[in-house]
């Protein structure tokens, strides 16, 4: 009776072995699921934060033109002219591509400028003279690493950078 007791004990054992078994292999696939979305988050989080970097660099590098001695742009004619260029969060390279700017590659990236507006007394930049205004600038960045695309502007006079925001 003792031998009969101990066969089945060893089919119930094969079976719990094989359920837990069973579960060892999902908790295992759940993991390495796991490990592999937070691989590609890091990549994207890596990818956006070099375009960022690029982005600023090529910022600064169309806020050096603008800060060129004799930068002579033509002042945009109007409400339409003047926005935001909207070819920015879709155009893939440098060249003549948009309607109203001229985009120049700089940096690994590429810069629109535009001359969009004069005033006296622009904000951070400090009063003018009596007869002096401040022509104020755009400049436009953009950026793209892989999937990643970012886009800076700025306001800057011929002096110095007035406010900056980026776009999405």
């Amino acid at each position: 009776m003792t031998a009969h007791f101990a066969t089945d004990q060893r089919g119930t054992a094969l079976i719990v072995s094989l359920v837990f078994l069973l579960l060892l292999t999902m908790l295992g696939l759940s993991s390495l699921q796991n490990a592999t979305l937070q691989e590609k988050m890091a990549g994207s989080l890596n990818r956006r934060q070099a375009s960022f970097q690029l982005a600023e660099r090529v910022l600064r590098a169309g806020e050096a033109k603008v800060k060129t001695a004799g930068v002579a742009l033509p002042r945009c004619g109007s409400v339409a002219t003047c926005g935001p260029p909207p070819e920015a969060l879709t155009l893939e390279h440098a060249g003549a591509g948009g309607e109203v700017v001229k985009w120049i590659a700089a940096e690994g990236g590429f810069y629109a400028l535009q001359n969009f507006a004069t005033t006296r007394d622009p904000v951070n930049a400090g009063p003018a003279g009596e007869d002096e205004a401040w022509v104020l600038y755009r400049v436009t960045a953009v950026a793209i690493q892989g999937d990643a695309r970012t886009v800076l502007e700025s306001v800057h006079t011929d002096q110095r950078r007035i406010m900056w925001r980026q776009r999405q």
